[in-house]
Parts: C-alpha cells; sequence; structure tokens
C-alpha cells in the first residue's frame, strides 16, 4: 500500500484574497464550484474557513463513488486542509499570490491499495481526479 497522490492548478486573474474568500466559503461558493462527479453536497456545521464540517458523495468514475465527511482546518493563511474522517484522504487547498493574481492548488493524496489494484489505483486516478479538479478551478475561475 502506497500513498496515491492527485494534483491541478490555476493562475487565476484576480487578487488573493478575494480568491482565499471564495475558496474558504462552503457554504455558498463551494456548491457553484462543483461539477457532475460531486452529488449530495452539505455543510453540517459551520460553513467558511476552519471547522467547516461537510459531506458529499464524490463519483469519480461511473463504479467508482467514495462518501467523504470532511472537517476543514487552515494551518495558515491561505491552506485550507479538508480530512475526510471516512477515510484517509486528504484534500489541501492552497491560493498563493501570483504578483497580481493568484494561484490555486488542490491536492489529494490517500493511502492506496496493495497488489495490482493498488497498482492501477495508482497509475490512473491522479489523472481522473485531476480532471475532476481541473473543472472545479474553470468554475472558480468563472465565478472570480
Amino acid at each position: 500500500m502506497g500513498k496515491v497522490t492527485a494534483t491541478a492548478e490555476r493562475t487565476i486573474d484576480a487578487p488573493v484574497d478575494k480568491v482565499r474568500e471564495l475558496v474558504a466559503d462552503y457554504a455558498e461558493t463551494r456548491p457553484k464550484l462543483l461539477t457532475e462527479h460531486y452529488r449530495d453536497y452539505e455543510v453540517t456545521a459551520g460553513g467558511h474557513g476552519a471547522g467547516t464540517e461537510a459531506s458529499w458523495k464524490l463519483q469519480a468514475t461511473s463504479k467508482r463513488v467514495r462518501d467523504v465527511a470532511a472537517t476543514v482546518s487552515e494551518p495558515s493563511p491561505g491552506t485550507l486542509v479538508e480530512t475526510d474522517a471516512n477515510s484517509s484522504m486528504v484534500t489541501t487547498w492552497t491560493v498563493a499570490s501570483a504578483g497580481e493574481r493568484s494561484l490555486v492548488r488542490i491536492e489529494t493524496s490517500w493511502d492506496g491499495a496493495g497488489g495490482i489494484g493498488g497498482f492501477f489505483e495508482k497509475t490512473f486516478a491522479p489523472g481522473g481526479l485531476k480532471k475532476i479538479y481541473d473543472g472545479v478551478l474553470v468554475k472558480l475561475e468563472e465565478i472570480v
């Protein structure tokens, strides 16, 4: 069993403070960012930044659905960490200054399966998740 990691990033033509505010808004903005791969999104506590709890179903493939129950922490300004209570999955959103623009990075990692299944998971899952996150980042850019 090895660590599996998927990453996507995008430079957005907006000031870092504005983009950080939008990314941290789990109640209003986040539902607008989600692609068709997300279902049953619900904020169950908080709604903005650290302390937020939210749940959703992530439909990565036609056969692969993950029930996520995330708790959000903010270890440093511009970094939100979503820790899934149902698995080893951790997603980190980082919004950093890129001059007058913002660089947004989404990185998810989890403990992969062992054996041949783990090989295929490590080979194909990161690319699939990156495509999903690319769609989320496009929507973020449209909202900004």
